[in-house]
């Protein structure tokens, strides 16, 4: 049985405190659920404090959606949360060419559904 459906992992970093508003940005384009880590940035620019170098604090968000629904989701982080808000989104996504453990189809490299 042939599968056309391409699924990418959406990977959003954004500054610390966003992520609830974030995903149901997500939500409203067709995610179904993601994954929020914390993370720190390390940029070309140092910020110190009393000669202890302070690192922003940002939040990954990793979610597994259809091309797309990532396509989507994208542009209207790029219109509503961008790197000229407060939020200061980068996204990009990756292919998946095997998935298995969460509620979707599988799929394998052959491009078979089980």
């Amino acid at each position: 049985m042939e599968n056309n459906t391409k699924m990418k992992a959406l990977f959003i970093i954004i500054n610390a405190g966003h992520a609830d508003a974030l995903v149901s940005l997500l939500r409203e384009a067709g995610a179904k659920g993601a994954t929020i880590l914390n993370s720190r940035g390390e940029g070309v620019r140092h910020a110190s404090f009393m000669g202890i170098t302070v690192d922003s604090e940002k939040e990954l968000i990793v979610c597994v959606v259809e091309e797309n629904t990532a396509q989507k989701a994208m542009q209207m982080i790029k219109e509503k949360m961008g790197m000229q808000t407060p939020v200061r989104s980068v996204c990009f996504t990756m292919p998946i060419d095997t998935l298995i453990g969460i509620n979707m189809p599988f799929l394998d490299p052959a491009g078979e559904k089980e």
